[in-house]
């Protein structure tokens, strides 16, 4: 059976086992306050072009949205959001059962929070002269590739990070496929860029390579000077610490070592490759796609009776009803899919 379901049950890269078990038995110090987190924070910061930048290790996704998502807001704010964000369609309401608001936004049918709706709402609020007995908004969130798989433009990531900035408001990206919008073709921004355009950041190890671990990056804002406190009152700090932090040492093992790029970048790249070949298979086999995705994801628009006979061999999404007779289906790439993977999806597409 054939997988491309999602980016994230694959176990992890040779490279990442391989640092695990060397140091298997250093008995580091526990809750993430070891040498090895140490160094791949500092390898984290160096990627990033901040030296000063605050980094913290969590497991999980929708842990590390909870959990700085809460660290950033007063009790009486939320967090503003694109209608089709991950925090407010795929996490089960993880953000408000910390008590905070999702504040959703409409746009475009590309995913994306628009510069302009945002600084209209931000400017109505403000206007408001009942707004005391509103949820306050406290900080905006995006994706970064967003849910559907786009990507922002470095204009227009500068363009909302001017509207924080001006509304005094911290931007706060989700990435969880970082690396994967990252090496996107066409994209324009570079991990440097990007930290240097928001207050708050993670980049996402559990789609990229990692057993699991996601990398909080505090950039322009400082954390909050309790954050390991409320990291623990989440539950999303683990006594072994030092397993995250070995993982992120490897995917971020220093480019000039062996004259390659980072682990991180070439898994996400060879991702991306992937997914462009997927593209291309769908493409010539016919299919009709719902969005133009230049990401690992891509979204095909099939008949209710292909899906029915895909099914029987390849595991994907069904991710909604483009109409009665046809289905939006999610095939997503990862860091581990391989050509003998797509020459057999190629073959299960020829009609």
């Amino acid at each position: 059976m054939l997988s491309f379901e999602c980016d994230y049950n694959n176990g992890a890269h040779p490279k990442v086992l391989q640092n695990i078990i060397d140091n298997n038995g250093a008995k580091p110090t526990p809750y993430g306050f070891d040498k090895f987190s140490e160094r791949a924070k500092e390898r984290i910061r160096q990627a990033c072009g901040l030296p000063d930048a605050e980094v913290f290790f969590l497991t999980g996704g929708t842990q590390t949205n909870a959990t700085t998502i809460d660290s950033m807001l007063y009790q009486y704010e939320g967090v503003i959001c694109r209608d089709t964000g991950h925090i407010n369609v795929h996490e089960a309401g993880a953000v408000e059962f910390t008590e905070h608001k999702i504040i959703t936004l409409s746009g475009t049918e590309d995913g994306k929070m628009s510069p302009k709706v945002l600084d209209k709402y931000l400017d109505d609020f403000m206007h408001d002269g009942n707004n005391a007995h509103a949820v306050f908004p406290g900080l905006v969130y995006i994706t970064f590739p967003t849910e559907l798989g786009t990507l922002y433009s470095a204009r227009e990531l500068n363009e909302i990070y001017e509207v924080c900035q001006h509304y005094e408001i911290p931007l706060y990206i989700d990435g969880a496929r970082l690396g994967y919008g990252l090496m996107a073709d066409g994209n324009d921004i570079t991990l440097p860029y990007l930290a240097r355009h928001c207050d708050v950041f993670y980049i996402g190890g559990t789609k990229i390579g990692a057993l699991c671990g996601e990398a909080v990056v505090f950039t322009n804002r400082r954390a909050h000077k309790h954050f390991f406190s409320i990291q623990k009152q989440h539950g999303a700090v683990i006594a072994k610490g030092a397993l995250i932090g070995l993982q992120f040492d490897a995917l971020f093992k220093a480019a000039d070592e062996g004259g390659k790029e980072i682990l991180y970048y070439q898994l996400s790249r060879h991702a991306i490759e992937m997914a462009m070949r997927m593209k291309e298979i769908f493409r010539k086999s016919g299919y009709e796609f719902f969005i133009d995705s230049p990401t690992n994801q891509q979204f095909v628009i099939i008949s209710n009776e292909e899906v029915e006979r895909l099914s029987q061999h390849v595991e994907f999404t069904h991710w909604g009803q483009a109409d009665k007779y046809r289905t939006i289906c999610r095939f997503v790439t990862s860091w581990a899919t391989t050509d003998e993977e797509l020459d057999e999806l190629e073959r299960l597409c020829q009609k």
